[in-house]
């Protein structure tokens, strides 16, 4: 459970993490904020790449600094996108299959999830109702 001021804080974060996007082939701006166990909030964005094979989603590269800097248990996860002159509130913007698998890793079944659209308009799940009957690390 995280508190009001934590969520607050978390939706910011994604929010201002799509400004940094770099998306010139799409025009598909997402942000993403994991807030870890440490209490520290992590950011990413989206990372196009003109091979596109390349391009990382924000999702991922939250979680990659996250987890570079020793980070492995996360409270929760706050996700923003839409086309880069979209005005607020955004659709809508859920992490894609392969950071849904990425994130299952190392967060529990039971961790919010903030699917934003501006900081007053979100909806909240949890992971396990992302990527339900998943495969981790105790499976094998």
């Amino acid at each position: 459970m995280i508190s009001s001021s934590e969520k607050e804080k978390l939706i910011a974060a994604c929010l201002k993490a799509r400004e940094a996007s770099y998306s010139p082939y799409s025009d598909f701006c997402v942000g993403a904020a994991l807030l870890g166990e440490d209490g520290r909030i992590y950011k990413g964005c989206n990372i196009e790449n003109a091979a596109f094979t390349p391009t990382v989603c924000a999702e991922r590269v939250a979680l990659f600094v996250a987890v570079s800097e020793g980070v492995r248990q996360f409270s929760a996860l706050a996700v923003c996108g839409g086309k880069k002159d979209a005005a607020l509130p955004l659709a809508i913007c859920a992490p894609c299959g392969v950071c849904r698998q990425a994130l299952r890793e190392f967060c529990g079944d039971e961790m919010p999830v903030f699917l934003v659209q501006d900081a007053e308009h979100f909806e909240e799940v949890t992971f396990a109702s992302l990527l339900p009957k998943s495969f981790g690390p105790e499976n094998l």
